[in-house]
């Protein structure tokens, strides 16, 4: 098994741990999305590759709540996909917090985007490879990305990656829009 984002032949042992990815609710609300058909045919392509035991989806009880939150029919169809795969859920607690709060008091978000900041948080305290979103506005950008590095080495944990949910995919082959 391989780590995230790494292909055979990269020097990756097959004999790694299975890369825990987390998932924001930007992905599977993509799982229904035909406004976005590259985003849901890419979230359709990553989910195979969780049902296929490649990576280890977590999400946290913040996303879980917020897809609660979604309309009919698509919180029936995102759940029902959820029950397809193998997940862990973790609780937002108060490490989680703190974390969030780094975020906010080092200006990476503003308290606006306490969410973005939890599930980041999330991520980082339950000690995922990965984050994977479709937030382009507030999780994958340059400035969070370089602040999740800068929060997980001043508060001792692990570096984190952020990715789009493409990015996951093997040699982008679901990826068609630059052949």
């Amino acid at each position: 098994m391989r780590r995230a984002g790494c292909s055979a032949g990269t020097g990756w042992s097959d004999n790694m741990p299975i890369a825990r990815v987390y998932l924001d609710t930007s992905v599977p609300s993509h799982l229904l999305a035909p406004d976005t058909p590259e985003k849901e045919r890419d979230t359709r392509a990553l989910w195979d590759d969780f049902r296929s035991g490649k990576f280890q989806a977590v999400l946290s009880d913040v996303t879980i709540a917020e897809l609660g939150q979604c309309v009919e029919p698509k919180r029936s169809f995102v759940f029902e996909k959820l029950g397809q795969i193998h997940y862990e859920i973790v609780k937002v607690d108060d490490a989680t917090q703190k974390i969030a709060q780094k975020f906010i008091d080092f200006g990476i978000l503003t308290e606006k985007s306490l969410y973005d900041c939890i599930h980041i948080a999330s991520a980082i305290t339950s000690k995922c490879d990965t984050i994977v979103s479709w937030n382009f506005r507030h999780i994958v950008k340059h400035k969070t990305i370089q602040g999740a590095k800068a929060v997980t080495a001043l508060s001792g944990y692990p570096e984190i990656l952020i990715y789009a949910p493409s990015s996951l995919l093997e040699d982008n082959e679901y990826d068609t829009r630059y052949t």
